[in-house]
């Protein structure tokens, strides 16, 4: 898929995102607006995955884990818009009964979701010990994860970094959404969290850096950190990103982390993102 063809993507995604969210008055938009490029690219030009026959056990399929599982609106888009469900069960984001509630879960069996995610922290343990189980069984295909930059100032993020290196798990590609924005304001105000990309690097990982709104830097960035796994080092991407992108007033600010528009804050939104695929 060429980069105007994965922008199209995207910006649907957008506009299921926002939709999502208001049509429930709850929801998390503005992390989910902010990595919706980067899941495109993930979904529809670097992973190998099987949509139609999708297992829990993933033998011989690139897996992801998107350990911030707040941001679910953006993953069940792409999951929905990649074959893994029906685009119409959207719809039931966040209802009583529904298999697509606020935080990932497994279940209610949502292809696409191997792990139960929304307690921070915890999801580059669970990616690390897939990745050595595919080692095990002699499986060539990766695990990539995805982290809010607020999210690493849980302990357990850096004592799986730790794990990681000691250990050379080389087939995992760690991304970092680093907006510098989390639910009670700038992460520099609520816990700095230093230079990241010298913190990575002194816990012994490969570190890559990107844009998370340039399709061609995603693309560019993604096919470089898959050709350095297998060389004793797991890798992490430094991903730049907007909290609320595409949004004009859900950009520039926290507020936006876990708050849902109302009817007339969608409709100015969808003003402003293109649909593409079509609606659901």
């Amino acid at each position: 898929m060429d980069t105007l063809k994965l922008e199209e993507f995207a910006s649907q995604v957008r506009r299921d995102i926002v939709r999502m969210v208001a049509a429930v008055s709850s929801g998390h938009p503005g992390g989910s607006l902010g990595c919706a490029d980067f899941l495109t690219v993930l979904y529809q030009h670097t992973m190998t995955h099987n949509p139609e026959n999708f297992t829990m056990d993933g033998l011989n399929e690139d897996i992801f884990f998107l350990s911030n599982g707040h941001i679910s609106p953006v993953w069940y888009s792409v999951l929905a818009r990649s074959g893994y469900f029906n685009v119409a069960d959207l719809a039931g984001f966040r209802k009583l009964g529904s298999p697509l509630q606020g935080h990932p879960s497994t279940d209610k069996n949502l292809p696409g979701i191997r792990m139960a995610s929304g307690s921070l922290g915890q999801g580059l343990s669970c990616a690390l010990g897939t990745a050595e189980t595919k080692k095990l069984n002699g499986d060539k295909a990766l695990v990539y994860t995805l982290h809010g930059d607020g999210e690493l100032q849980e302990g357990q993020i850096w004592e799986a970094a730790m794990y990681a290196a000691a250990n050379k798990v080389d087939n995992i590609i760690a991304t970092i959404d680093y907006n510098g924005r989390q639910i009670d304001g700038d992460c520099d105000d609520v816990l700095s969290l230093g230079n990241l990309s010298m913190k990575w690097q002194a816990f012994g990982w490969e570190v890559l850096e990107m844009d998370g709104h340039n399709m061609a830097d995603i693309i560019a960035t993604l096919d470089k950190a898959k050709s350095m796994t297998g060389q004793g080092k797991p890798i992490v991407i430094i991903m730049k990103t907007e909290m609320g992108q595409g949004v004009d007033y859900m950009m520039g600010t926290h507020k936006w982390h876990g708050s849902a528009p109302n009817d007339e804050q969608l409709a100015s939104a969808l003003s402003q993102l293109k649909e593409t695929l079509g609606d659901y």
